[in-house]
């Protein structure tokens, strides 16, 4: 199990670069006051990382609350992604420097491709590689990408992605592709760790809850965490916010770690990667 520390502690990238392996995404909190807020909570309560989208419609907020909170910019792991319709190399580039505009930066410290679409994202891809050897991000990497589709993107990439942003919970594990990210030093990532709400119905969860004295949510996010995956819980309140990083104050065991994993159906809450055509 690779250490884990506190909230600001990191995953080191193949690059060298460390990211932390817990965050903040802001996936459906609105532009605005309500990501403003959120973001500049979870920074002042210890956050430094904060993952967002171009498709998300809040760029702007999140830049906001950035520059707003108590944190200075270079201490934040910033993390946004290409859309689908912006794919292509000339368009990706267009892309990412208006994400950099709206977020209020000059730098991301992580961009992803946020959906496969065959070889349209090797040449997304390209751009990527040419923002990264210019040094304006960090880091690069991908979302959603399948084995195949990792398989397909290394066959012309000069750099392997650092990061593989996947559905991940105990309904979805895909230890197959986890271990070939391993395998080629993609750090994996967590997105929908709570089952879009699904979690808390299960009765293992709840058991989990009671023998640890922990919330159900604190119970999934450790567990990702020991097995070696960021995770970036969504909440646009204070309160959740700072409960979901109260998680350095336990340990899963071994057995209740292999329970979990014994959960997996291979259900997704989210879209396939191979049928999501946007």
């Amino acid at each position: 199990m690779k250490p884990i520390t506190d909230l600001q502690g990191t995953f080191e990238l193949h690059n060298g670069i460390q990211m932390p392996y817990f965050g903040l995404g802001v996936y459906l909190s609105k532009d605005g006051s309500e990501v403003i807020n959120a973001v500049k909570d979870a920074l002042n309560h210890g956050y430094r990382h904060i993952d967002t989208a171009a498709i998300y419609n809040n760029e702007e907020g999140v830049g906001i609350g950035i520059s707003e909170s108590n944190v200075a910019r270079e201490d934040v792991f910033l993390v946004s992604k290409v859309w689908n319709t912006d794919q292509g190399y000339e368009s990706t580039l267009k892309a990412f420097d208006a994400s950099l505009e709206r977020l209020g930066t000059n730098y991301l410290d992580l961009y992803l491709i946020h959906w496969p679409k065959g070889d349209l994202s090797k040449e997304t891809w390209k751009a990527l590689e040419k923002l990264y050897k210019e040094k304006r991000v960090r880091a690069i990497g991908v979302s959603n990408f399948l084995k195949h589709h990792l398989e397909d993107l290394l066959t012309t990439a000069e750099i392997v992605p650092m990061v593989n942003q996947m559905e991940f919970h105990p309904y979805l594990v895909q230890q197959d592709l986890v271990d070939f990210c391993n395998s080629k030093g993609i750090q994996y990532e967590a997105w929908s760790p709570m089952m879009q709400g699904n979690i808390f119905d299960l009765d293992i969860m709840k058991e989990l809850a009671t023998k640890y004295n922990k919330t159900i949510a604190q119970i999934v996010l450790r567990w990702d965490l020991q097995k070696g995956v960021v995770t970036i819980p969504k909440s646009s309140k204070k309160e959740r916010i700072i409960a979901n990083s109260d998680l350095f104050d336990f340990e899963l065991s071994k057995d209740d770690m292999q329970l979990l994993d014994g959960l997996d159906k291979g259900k997704r809450f989210g879209p396939d990667p191979d049928n999501f055509d946007f």
